[in-house]
C-alpha cells in the first residue's frame, strides 16, 4: 500500500477511534449529546448502554484498519472499508443525518477507491 492508500485508511480508523470515544465516554455529556443530536439527557441515560454497545462496534472497525495497516494487506483493508462505507450509508439514511455520510462514508470511500484505482 502506498502513501495516500495507507493515510485514508489511518484516517477512518482514527474517526472511529473517535466515534468509540464519544459513544463510550462523552454519550451522556453535552459533547455526546450534541454530536449525536440526542433529544435529552434523560434520553441519552437511557440508552447509554446501547450507545457504548454501537462505540465497541466501532472500535472493531479501527482494530481491523489498524491491522490491515501493520500487515499491509489489502483484502483486509478493503473489507473493514467497505463495512464503514456500508455503515456509513445506512446510518446516514435511517437516523436521516447526512453529517454521518461525509463522516463516515466519504473517506471510507476515497480509501476503497484509492485501493481498486492503486492510487
Amino acid at each position: 500500500m502506498n502513501y495516500l492508500q495507507l493515510s485514508l485508511i489511518a484516517l477512518v480508523s482514527i474517526i472511529h477511534i473517535y466515534i468509540l470515544y464519544l459513544e463510550m465516554a462523552l454519550w451522556t455529556t453535552k459533547k455526546g449529546i450534541k454530536a449525536f443530536e440526542l433529544k435529552s439527557k434523560e434520553f441519552a441515560e437511557e440508552t447509554k448502554v446501547m450507545a457504548a454497545n454501537q462505540g465497541l462496534y466501532n472500535g472493531f472497525l479501527a482494530a481491523g484498519l489498524i491491522w490491515s495497516i501493520i500487515s499491509e494487506k489489502t483484502d483486509v483493508a478493503l473489507f473493514f472499508l467497505c463495512c464503514v462505507f456500508v455503515a456509513g450509508i445506512y446510518g446516514a439514511f435511517s437516523t436521516k443525518n447526512k453529517r454521518i455520510l461525509y463522516i463516515q462514508s466519504i473517506p471510507a470511500g476515497l480509501g476503497i477507491l484509492t485501493l481498486f484505482l492503486q492510487l
